[in-house]
C-alpha cells in the first residue's frame, strides 16, 4: 500500500483532473484527512474544507446530524456517517466528500463495536454513495493512520467507478 503521502497527492491529481474539490468531516481521526491533503502545496485548487467533529454535539451543530440518529445508533454507525457526509457536503463547495467515524482505543470499545471499528461514508454531490465498516487492529495511533488511508483509498474508488460510469 502506498503511504499517506502519496495517497493524498494521488487523491489530489485525481480530483484536479475532474475540477472538483473534496470535503472531509472526521471524527476519530481529529482532521489528519485534512492535514495530509492539505500537506501538498497548491490543495486549495482541489480541497474546499474540513470538519472535525469530535463530539457527538458538534456533529448536530456543524453537520445536522439529527440527535436522535445519534442517541439511536451512537456516533459509530452507518446512518450517522451518511449524515456526517451528507452535512459535509450541503455545507461546503465541494464535489467530493468522506465522511469517518470510529472507536481509535485505547478505551471506548463494546462487545458490538470494539476499539478499531471505523465507519466510512463517501460521496459525490448528487451521485453515487458508498459506505462501509473496517475493524482496524493496533494501538491509538496505528488505528487512526489506517483509517486514514482507508478514507483515501475509498475517495480514489468512488471518483474512478463515477468517471468509469460517465462513459
Amino acid at each position: 500500500m502506498m503511504n499517506l503521502e502519496e495517497l493524498a497527492e494521488k487523491v489530489g491529481s485525481t480530483l484536479a483532473g475532474h475540477g472538483w474539490m473534496l470535503v472531509a468531516a472526521e471524527s476519530c481521526t481529529g482532521g489528519w484527512v485534512a492535514q495530509k491533503v492539505t500537506d501538498i502545496a497548491g490543495s486549495s485548487a482541489w480541497f474546499d474544507r474540513g470538519f472535525v467533529t469530535y463530539s457527538n454535539e458538534s456533529k448536530q451543530d456543524m453537520l445536522g446530524v439529527p440527535e436522535q440518529l445519534l442517541r439511536s445508533h451512537g456516533a459509530v454507525s452507518e446512518p450517522v456517517v451518511l449524515a456526517m457526509l451528507a452535512g459535509a457536503l450541503n455545507k461546503s463547495r465541494a464535489q467530493v466528500g468522506v465522511a469517518i467515524s470510529g472507536i481509535a482505543g485505547p478505551g471506548g470499545g463494546t462487545p458490538d463495536k470494539p476499539v478499531g471499528t471505523v465507519w466510512f461514508a463517501w460521496g459525490i454531490r448528487g451521485g453515487r454513495t458508498r459506505s462501509g465498516v473496517e475493524h482496524f487492529s493496533g494501538d491509538r495511533r496505528a488505528v487512526r493512520e489506517r483509517a486514514v488511508a482507508q478514507a483515501l483509498l475509498g475517495i480514489l474508488d468512488l471518483v474512478h467507478e463515477s468517471v468509469q460510469e460517465k462513459r
